[in-house]
């Protein structure tokens, strides 16, 4: 699905050069790599403020601690997505409020929105699925409205741009209250094992967040409020600065794969190829399609040595650590139909012709025989 090793050979040199700075300090907590990728991302998101911490996960948590969500506060998110977005709400004792997604772009149903807000509610959660932003100009509308926080989740988008009605553009993770991300290897922008970021344009509230990451102190054992061992360590610090600069070239060459995708598949009648958000760029963190016989050409695939991934294959609403006892088979159609329709193709930044071309002739021979 990603061919890490050959991005990596790509930029070894400079990779090899930053890990061995690393091991020459042996700064390898807190290092001043750490402080220098946070500026650079934040440069690059045009954002006030970055705080990195040890994973996307720890990134909602630090989040939700920071705008002081207490247990028994609803938080609303789409109930389509990974389970880490839901884990931190119901860790921290907080009620998740499932919605269900668009059939199209697969990101959070705005026009449901405002039916799932209660006295009780304090934040929405987009998740910007497989790489494009949710419908941030609605979802700030009405939070603006209820005077609900927005936690962006820009996991699969990083790098992906939302433009308002009037021409203004902002990168995913610098449109809501705080935005966060994950580092793990496989996104976009992925180091050598974990980290995360929280993104936000509020100095108060970046500085909150910074201190919640470290035990909850801003001067070593000086504790002012209850926080995590969240960090980020130098060395992968050291290696998303290298990164960083590539991202756009990242993108772009995803962008030409889910092109070539597009134009391979499009006119096979039982699959449809991923749809654009006009408000969105794209940056394809996953190419995902909707397939009639999924499963069966899943398998197809598998014994092709064509790898394969279904994004997700049971809602959060029916998965045993998050059932609601109001909530049955059928209250959110749209999820419940993906989950059974959706098939995520290889897409990364080392893909070859052939292999594309393998790929999309395979789909096409089992589809048309």
């Amino acid at each position: 699905m990603v061919d890490l090793q050959n991005q990596y050979l790509r930029i070894k040199p400079e990779i090899d050069k930053a890990i061995q700075e690393v091991l020459d300090s042996t700064a390898f907590i807190q290092g001043p790599q750490v402080n220098l990728f946070a500026d650079a991302l934040a440069t690059y998101l045009n954002a006030e403020a970055v705080v990195p911490c040890a994973n996307g996960t720890d990134a909602l948590q630090i989040a939700m601690m920071a705008l002081e969500l207490k247990p028994g506060d609803e938080v609303i998110l789409p109930v389509f997505t990974y389970v880490a977005t839901a884990e931190v709400i119901a860790l921290l004792g907080l009620t998740p409020v499932f919605i269900d997604v668009k059939d199209d772009t697969f990101n959070i149903d705005v026009d449901q929105l405002e039916n799932k807000i209660t006295n009780k509610t304090r934040a929405i959660v987009p998740v910007h699925l497989f790489g494009q932003c949710a419908d941030m100009k609605e979802i700030l509308r009405i939070a603006s409205k209820h005077e609900l926080f927005v936690i962006e989740d820009a996991a699969q988008a990083l790098g992906a741009s939302y433009t308002f009605t009037d021409d203004v553009t902002k990168k995913a993770g610098t449109v809501g209250t705080i935005g966060t991300t994950s580092f793990f290897p496989s996104k976009n922008l992925g180091c050598f094992g974990d980290g995360g970021a929280l993104i936000t344009n509020d100095s108060t509230l970046a500085e909150k967040a910074r201190m919640i990451a470290n035990h909850g102190q801003k001067t070593k054992y000086y504790h002012e409020t209850i926080g995590l061992n969240s960090r980020l360590d130098t060395m992968q610090a050291a290696i998303l600065n290298v990164k960083l600069k590539y991202l756009p070239d990242y993108e772009k060459k995803r962008n030409e794969v889910a092109h070539y995708y597009d134009q391979a598949l499009k006119s096979v009648d039982e699959v449809k190829i991923p749809v654009r958000a006009t408000h969105s760029t794209h940056v394809f963190h996953q190419y995902t399609l909707k397939a009639n016989r999924r499963d069966g050409l899943k398998q197809y695939l598998e014994g092709l040595g064509i790898p394969s991934m279904i994004y997700y294959p049971v809602s959060l609403h029916l998965q045993n650590a998050y059932k609601q006892g109001n909530i049955k088979v059928g209250s959110f159609p749209a999820a419940e139909k993906l989950s059974k329709d959706v098939i995520s193709l290889p897409i990364h930044t080392e893909m070859k012709e052939q292999e594309l071309d393998f790929i999309c002739q395979s789909i096409k021979k089992f589809y048309n025989g």
